[in-house]
């Protein structure tokens, strides 16, 4: 059964288009909008459907196929995976209460988003770098 994906692009939004639609597919498989098996589209009917080029889609999959959050098998598609990780998703719901305060934080001391974003790119960006992880931004 193929998956439907609802993915939103932001044109004008601080995040790459490639982080856009990462965060929303990987949202909606930690929300179970997107169950283990499924099949996601194919690389050209995602990228047909919300209008980006399918280098960005395709590498959207590899990011999401090195997180272990789905598996490319070459001819047969991209599915789903289950939670293999029994920590997962209490790692999630920790770094979503993290950044729930992180963001209370930046309001109480009059923080813009703009600077929030900044700030929060400009640090990943350095953790990218010395865990030699693959950037996401395009």
């Amino acid at each position: 059964m193929e998956a439907y994906i609802h993915i939103k692009i932001d044109f004008r939004a601080n995040l790459s288009i490639t982080e856009q639609i990462y965060e929303q597919i990987h949202e909606q498989i930690i929300r179970g909008d997107l169950c283990p098996g499924e099949q996601l589209p194919t690389v050209r009917e995602l990228a047909g459907d919300i209008k980006v080029n399918f280098n960005t889609v395709a590498r959207v999959y590899r990011l999401l196929d090195k997180a272990g959050l789905i598996s490319t098998q070459h001819g047969r598609g991209s599915y789903i995976l289950p939670a293999n990780d029994p920590s997962y998703r209490e790692r999630i719901e920790k770094l979503d209460h993290e950044t729930r305060l992180f963001l209370e934080t930046a309001r109480k001391i009059g923080a813009t988003e703009t600077e929030v974003l900044a700030v929060f790119h400009r640090n990943l960006g350095q953790w990218d770098r010395i865990s030699g992880n693959e950037q996401i931004n395009e």
